[in-house]
């Protein structure tokens, strides 16, 4: 980046670049950044995140960094190690077979039914069922009383290529904002490694995009800018006093969650 060849010339360089931004924003140890901006800059410097952060998050939210807030970009670690690992926990991985076996092995003789709405004969569930875990939208279970929360969503562009191998790693992120898509898949990645990776002389990949969610489109992301979650805040406060209803994951909580800590949350 800077033609620094150590850690310790890095995070000098760093540490320049935050305190300058420090200095500039008048962030004292004290006063928390007040967004996503301020939050990666003090983490990083304006050189990374600009070239790293700015345009990847703009695209991927539809928004300003300096409107979203600052816990987003803490899910990310810093690092001054030759590890390229997303997290540094000391497994990391999917499921082998992908989440579908996992879910297939915990679903193994439970009573399954697909393609129904919830919504659409409401009092027969909630008569029949002792407990409800609700994973949906919390402002559609409260019927939008107070207003309707705003979510993110993608959509997939699927290729495949007659290549064996066309990026040689599962995800590739695209951090400029003038490349429409977020990322590309390259799905074999997941499973095959080294020389499986040649067996199959064809790929398929997908690029993401990232867009605004309407009613016709699955919603993937909350937004958890400040308008958002002030109104999440009340439909909280009716999910607060059920007693048969679980709310939970990133509809329900409208929250972001990542794989892990969804999953220990479940368990737990």
């Amino acid at each position: 980046m800077w033609g620094v060849t150590t850690p310790a010339e890095a995070i000098d360089k760093i540490n320049t670049q935050r305190k300058e931004m420090l200095d500039k924003i008048s962030l004292s140890e004290t006063k928390e950044p007040a967004n996503l901006e301020e939050q990666a800059i003090s983490l990083i410097g304006v050189d990374l995140y600009e070239k790293l952060i700015k345009g990847y998050t703009e695209k991927q939210w539809g928004r300003k960094c300096t409107e979203l807030p600052s816990f987003i970009i803490k899910r990310l670690p810093v690092r001054f190690v030759y590890d390229n690992n997303y997290f540094s926990d000391k497994y990391q991985g999917i499921p082998i077979g992908g989440y579908n076996k996992l879910i297939e092995g915990l679903l193994k003789d439970v009573e399954v039914i697909t393609n129904t709405d919830f919504f659409e004969n409401r009092e027969y569930w909630e008569q029949i069922a002792e407990k409800i875990v609700f994973t949906g939208k919390i402002d559609e279970f409260y019927n939008y009383q107070f207003g309707k929360l705003e979510y993110r969503t993608v959509y997939f562009e699927e290729e495949e290529l007659d290549c064996s191998n066309y990026q040689g790693n599962a995800v590739v992120n695209y951090t400029d904002k003038d490349i429409p898509y977020t990322r590309v898949i390259e799905h074999k990645h997941f499973e095959m490694f080294g020389e499986d990776v040649d067996r199959c002389k064809k790929t398929i990949i997908s690029k993401e995009y990232s867009i605004e969610w309407n009613e016709n489109l699955e919603p993937y992301y909350p937004i958890n800018d400040f308008k958002n979650n002030e109104l999440h805040q009340k439909y909280k406060s009716l999910a607060d006093k059920e007693s048969r209803v679980i709310f939970g994951g990133r509809l329900a909580e409208y929250k972001y969650y990542d794989m892990a800590p969804i999953i220990e949350k479940v368990l737990n």
